[in-house]
């Protein structure tokens, strides 16, 4: 499947789009992981101490945030899904 990463993410990965193989029914919590595994830099910025997902990073299921949907990280995807990775963007 293809995972886009956005602002500050993109330096870490070296790209905007990487290809990540996972098992169809993987949870968007197995990409995370493997994202992690694949690209140690990220570590810090998208999970904390025991490998949950930091709140103000946002990860979209085909356009829709994966903190709205019902199985949250647990939400399971497929090489079909279009995966975009944002980190905490502020500004004033």
């Amino acid at each position: 499947m293809k995972v886009n990463f956005y602002a500050t993410l993109r330096p870490l990965v070296g790209q905007k789009t990487v290809e990540v193989e996972l098992p169809e029914g993987a949870t968007v919590q197995q990409l995370i992981e493997e994202v992690v595994k694949r690209y140690p830099a990220l570590r810090p910025e998208l999970v904390d101490e025991e490998g949950r997902l930091h709140g103000h990073v946002h990860v979209f299921i085909k356009g829709r945030d994966v903190y709205y949907l019902e199985q949250d990280v647990e939400t399971p995807i497929t090489s079909e899904d279009k995966i975009d990775i944002f980190p905490a963007i502020g500004g004033g």
